[in-house]
């Protein structure tokens, strides 16, 4: 290669996941030995010496030790290494422990003057490093961050699932920078400044990451972005003030106040004293105006002090609150499992949609690389990203219903469930858990036979079998199968025994009959009249949801269980309004609770018919105006169609029963649920009614 000339070098493509240095050392190797091949042909000239080295390999070392913040294979001109690695370290400890990703760019060597320049290529990832960047640890002092507006510690975690949803897309910080480099006896070393690190970067000034507070948490908005669930409500948190007391006070004291908040006084005092001399220990956080406990009695506790905030609350404590969720102050353990998105101080989703959508909901904080000069404290920003707004989550949760739903379970002391459905669209109207339910979901993840409630599935493959609601079947006051013994409902009525058409047998819930056509409706008929009526099967619905499971294996007495909805039948409140909705739909519905807009309709290997329909509405309504519903026929408004249901299970005191109602109104298709009552039609029947007396026309 002749003297004189000035080679540029174009950049290879690297993948971030491959290493650089072995493909592309070997690419720069092979481009001098062809073109000094390609030399001696022309000159007819013999090597007679080894060519040039690139300055490849110098090149490629010094982007590996900038992205390990590892200087030691460096080659620098000099004997600048020891400064270098200073420099670099007192540079980037800042940034810790985000560390860059350099590739290399363009290399122009230029041999006349021995020397050569690099272009490198920096990206930061900034996100994954923000929790260092704030120098904010979370301590003993944020445990009442786990405290939701009522003052009662979430346990939902079970009932909704999944950890924190991970940060929205990052900040990159990217630039480039030059190095240069000079050949010296054969080997190019690398002549180090700190322009190489960052740009104008100057000895004495050091890198950092500067977070600034998130912009406002976004609401959660119901009735399909028309109203507003969830959003920012007056709080009063209400803990002990170390500073109001002398030391020696501080246990009686914080005893005292653990018992009147109603918390375990012992636990509340271990917490106060484990904290710093200054501290306020939270003890409850209360909706202002809103109580469960004498702001003025709590005032006068000794140490006692109420420091006013906002949260993002539901209208109410009880407001879909399993489904909903929580959020607060960010726990220990979020701020832990957030990989640096998420930093104490931060509102984070605790539980139910909350936790599930909180990167939506909680936006992006902002972010700022400084440069700060150790000599006279002068600062550059380098790089800014302005706070990302969080995005509303839209659900199909109203008001009224979920209001109406709320209050109707408010004084069942068992646990206990209502979800309303509008089935037109599948638009969950309401998802209530009565105050026994222990802070789980089930409305939505309960698993539980339906009983006699799935005798609407049962009597779809029976009309699929060319059974008609008018047919004559059997009914008699028990019947065996392989030995055991099914018997009717007690106080099943004489009058409805013998020769009787399905829909008396439907409405009056005969288990002998439907088990005595058992022949008629196999296991896998069973199973796809389920799957046509929204029950069983996998599906996302954006939250988490149990749809029911139908076995299609079942046979002699496991069938004859399933057609009266036991043995391994499963489902959930949730399941079984979905059952009801595609009753009064006409055609199999998806359940809709997440989104702007409905989903889009799954294919059904088995969709419901008009005919089906109609003759599955005719048994419903029968169950009002001659069987067990007949209290839910003078409610205002269209005719209501019911299905009662009872299913027995296996309590430490003997077997106890899970009430069911199911009701359909115009657009409206619900389902009752009780853990332990008596029956669907006395227990969970009195709660439907009082549900479409109050709910919205």
């Amino acid at each position: 290669m002749g003297r004189g000339s000035r080679v540029e070098q174009g950049r290879a493509d690297h993948g971030r996941g491959r290493s650089r240095g072995t493909g592309r050392a070997e690419r720069w190797r092979a481009w001098p030995a062809a073109l000094a091949a390609t030399v001696t042909v022309v000159a007819g000239l013999a090597a007679c010496t080894p060519a040039d080295p690139t300055p490849d390999a110098a090149v490629e070392a010094l982007a590996h030790a900038l992205a390990s913040g590892d200087l030691g294979d460096v080659p620098f001109a000099d004997g600048a290494g020891e400064e270098a690695a200073a420099q670099l370290a007192s540079a980037t400890q800042g940034m810790a422990p985000v560390r860059p990703v350099v590739e290399v760019g363009t290399i122009a060597v230029d041999e006349e003057a021995g020397t050569a320049t690099a272009v490198l290529e920096h990206t930061w990832s900034l996100d994954e490093g923000v929790t260092a960047a704030a120098e904010a640890d979370p301590d003993e002092d944020a445990e009442g961050a786990a405290e939701d507006a009522e003052g009662t510690a979430d346990g939902e975690d079970a009932a909704t699932g999944g950890a924190p949803a991970a940060g929205v897309e990052g900040a990159a910080w990217t630039y480039t920078t030059t190095a240069h480099l000079r050949l010296v006896e054969r080997e190019w070393l690398v002549e180090w400044s700190p322009f190489v690190v960052a740009p104008d970067l100057r000895e004495t000034e050091t890198l950092a990451v500067r977070r600034d507070a998130p912009s406002a948490r976004a609401n959660v908005l119901g009735a399909g972005g028309a109203e507003v669930l969830v959003e920012p409500r007056e709080v009063l948190r209400l803990g002990f003030d170390k500073t109001r007391l002398d030391a020696a006070e501080h246990a009686a004291a914080a005893e005292a106040m653990g018992a009147f908040l109603g918390l375990d006084p012992a636990e509340f005092a271990a917490r106060v004293a484990a904290a710093g001399e200054k501290a306020f220990v939270e003890g409850l956080v209360v909706r202002t105006g809103s109580s469960p406990v004498s702001i003025d009695e709590f005032g006068l506790l000794a140490g006692a002090n109420s420091v006013p905030d906002e949260l993002p609350l539901a209208p109410s404590r009880r407001f879909a609150r399993e489904v909903l969720g929580t959020a607060g102050p960010a726990t220990a353990e979020v701020i832990e499992a957030s990989d640096g998105a998420i930093v104490a101080g931060d509102t984070v989703g605790l539980s139910g949609l909350q936790r599930q959508y909180d990167a939506q909901l909680r936006g992006l904080p902002g972010l700022s690389v400084v440069a700060t000069a150790s000599d006279n404290g002068q600062e550059r920003v380098l790089f800014q990203r302005e706070p990302v707004p969080g995005e509303p989550l839209v659900t199909t949760i109203s008001t009224p219903f979920q209001e109406a739903a709320d209050g109707v379970l408010a004084d069942v002391a068992a646990p206990s469930a209502l979800v309303a459905i509008r089935p037109s669209t599948g638009a969950v109207l309401a998802v209530a858990n009565g105050p026994g339910n222990g802070g789980l979901s089930r409305a939505t993840l309960g698993t539980y036979a339906p009983g006699s409630v799935f005798k609407v599935v049962t009597a779809l493959t029976l009309l699929r079998a060319g059974i008609t609601p008018d047919t004559s079947v059997e009914c008699s006051d028990g019947i065996d199968v392989e030995g055991r013994r099914f018997d009717n409902v007690p106080g099943y009525p004489s009058s409805a025994l013998g020769p009787v058409s399905l829909r008396t047998a439907f409405a009056h819930s005969c288990n002998s009959a439907f088990i005595g056509l058992r022949d008629r409706a196999p296991a896998d008929a069973l199973a796809a009249a389920a799957a046509s009526l929204g029950l069983g099967g996998a599906r996302d619905l954006g939250f988490p949801a149990f749809l029911g499971s139908v076995p299609t294996d079942a046979t002699g007495t496991d069938h004859a269980a399933s057609l009266i909805g036991q043995g391994r039948i499963q489902t959930s409140p949730l399941a079984m309004a979905t059952v009801a909705a595609s009753v009064a739909a006409g055609r199999t519905v998806t359940p809709w609770l997440v989104g702007a807009e409905p989903p889009a309709a799954a294919a059904d290997a088995s969709p419901l018919t008009p005919q089906e329909a109609a003759a599955l509405q005719a048994l419903m309504r029968a169950v009002v105006t001659d069987g067990g519903g007949a209290a839910l026929e003078d409610v205002p408004g269209a005719d209501v169609l019911a299905k009662t249901g009872t299913a027995q299970f296996q309590a430490d005191d003997g077997l106890r029963n899970h009430a069911w109602m199911l009701g359909i109104q115009g657009d409206l298709a619900v389902a009752v649920f009780v853990e332990d009552g008596e029956s669907g039609a006395s227990t969970a029947g009195p709660l439907l009614e009082d549900f479409l007396r109050v709910a919205p026309d």
